[in-house]
């Protein structure tokens, strides 16, 4: 029995640990080419929301623009700041700014045609979305998409700053 307990208290370690990871210091760029640390990417000591996509992917997309109904709307009432993150290739990535154009996403748009990011956080499927407390590190993490997990993103922000 002490054995099944202890083994118990490993895994929630574990568990527990990997849930408040830090942001991997990996490369990316910027939509317009600057080059980025993910590391040092913040919101002023506010929780962000960082939101792997490609510009192939529908789910990706109906998930984007979901939130992109609602966005001035999060940022009035929590300051939460969104980073989404193209994963598409080299020979797609002039893809990536007409897509975020046509659609009127206000978010703020990273390219990691290398998968550095994807591999660092060990993502198997997009969209990959997650929070990341004004800390840095990540305290939630979803993958897939299905109508109405905005609401759940959201509620999550509210829980970390209080309201």
């Amino acid at each position: 029995m002490k054995k099944i307990a202890l083994l118990l208290c490993l895994f929630a370690l574990l568990a527990s640990s990997n849930a408040f990871a830090q942001l991997p210091a990996v490369t990316v760029k910027t939509i317009d080419g600057q080059t980025v640390k993910v590391d040092t990417l913040n919101n002023a000591g506010k929780p962000f929301i960082i939101d792997m996509f490609a510009t192939w992917c529908k789910p990706c997309l109906r998930e984007l623009d979901a939130i992109s109904e609602v966005y001035g709307d999060w940022q009035a009432e929590t300051g939460v700041k969104i980073f989404v993150v193209s994963i598409d290739q080299a020979q797609n990535v002039h893809k990536v700014k007409p897509l975020v154009s046509n659609h009127g996403w206000e978010y703020e748009v990273l390219i990691d045609a290398n998968e550095d990011l994807k591999r660092a956080l060990g993502v198997q499927m997009i969209p990959f979305t997650m929070i990341v407390d004004g800390q840095g590190k990540i305290v939630y993490k979803h993958t897939g998409y299905t109508d109405g997990v905005e609401n759940e993103l959201i509620e999550k922000v509210r829980e970390l700053i209080g309201k």
